[in-house]
């Protein structure tokens, strides 16, 4: 493995960690907050995927798609949270998880309904549509850099908020002890209103930002929800910071993993058996991460409460 294309592989890796930080960072508010699980969390992903390309096409711009995307995509995770999810705060776990998974299923079929089962593309915009040399030969996408850039400036903007300002103290607050904070007068349906529709606005984001390097399909929020309650398990629940830093080791092992696993294995097998074997074990390696974080800190990296 060269120097270069192990930089190639690390930037892919930070690229993915930041998408899976900004589906995570919602999830782990609302889990953390309103102690409320959401499946549908990964189909707002899709929602605002499919929001994009839609506005996209209607304008004919990919920044304006966006624009017009983002509050949709807040407004949609609003008139859930009124319709359905608010109901639901003071039901068990179970009936939350049924409950949510029923979101799921229904809002799949409902973009097949409106968009159709075929999926959509979105082209990337023309000025981001380069490559620039990153080292000797290689190039390296423009618009992957502008993800990896927006994602670390969506992850410094929410730690200022969460951590300099008074609405991030009443968030830490109450993902510490939301009775509490309620018995102080602290309007916490509110509160859970405003941190459930930013979740939601962030996800639509990451799916957003995707959608011009990967399908827009029915059912992509799927896996990533998966990958989004491993981070906020390795980060602790309810801590930016934590899914901050879980996002990006799940990025990096996975990415890497999936290129590192067959190399490394040729020295011991034979390269069939080395490239079979190896692409059997990347996929588990980020779950072997999480049992040996869960181990050492069952509260996580950063948990924010006991």
């Amino acid at each position: 493995m060269t120097l270069t294309l192990a930089l190639v592989q690390i930037l892919n890796g930070l690229q993915f960690g930041l998408i899976l930080f900004l589906i995570a960072a919602g999830l782990t508010l609302v889990f953390g907050v309103m102690d409320f699980i959401n499946l549908a969390h990964g189909v707002q992903y899709m929602v605002g995927a499919y929001l994009v390309a839609a506005f996209t096409a209607m304008t004919g711009s990919f920044l304006a798609g966006l624009a017009l995307a983002l509050p949709t995509a807040l407004i949609f995770g609003l008139l859930l949270e009124l319709l359905i999810f608010r109901h639901l705060y003071d039901r068990d776990h179970l009936d939350q998880v049924l409950a949510t998974f029923g979101v799921i299923i229904f809002l799949n079929q409902a973009v097949k309904f409106i968009w159709g089962a075929a999926p959509l593309s979105v082209p990337i915009p023309d000025a981001l549509s380069g490559a620039v040399e990153i080292a000797d030969g290689m190039l390296y996408p423009v618009y992957r850099l502008v993800i990896i850039a927006v994602g670390l400036a969506v992850g410094l903007a929410l730690y200022l908020i969460v951590n300099r300002t008074k609405l991030g103290m009443l968030v830490r607050a109450g993902a510490s002890n939301a009775a509490m904070v309620s018995a102080l007068g602290v309007n916490i349906r509110l509160l859970f209103t405003i941190v459930f529709g930013v979740g939601a606005m962030l996800a639509g984001f990451a799916g957003a930002m995707v959608a011009p390097i990967l399908s827009v399909e029915p059912g992509m929020g799927d896996n990533v929800l998966i990958l989004a309650f491993v981070v906020i398990v390795i980060g602790g629940i309810g801590s930016i910071r934590g899914a901050f830093i879980a996002a990006l080791l799940i990025g990096l092992v996975d990415t890497l993993g999936r290129f590192m696993a067959p190399t490394l294995l040729k020295m011991l097998l034979d390269p069939a058996a080395a490239s079979q074997i190896g692409r059997a074990i990347a996929p588990m390696l980020i779950y072997i991460l999480m049992a040996a974080v869960l181990f050492f800190r069952p509260s996580g990296l950063f948990p924010t409460k006991s």
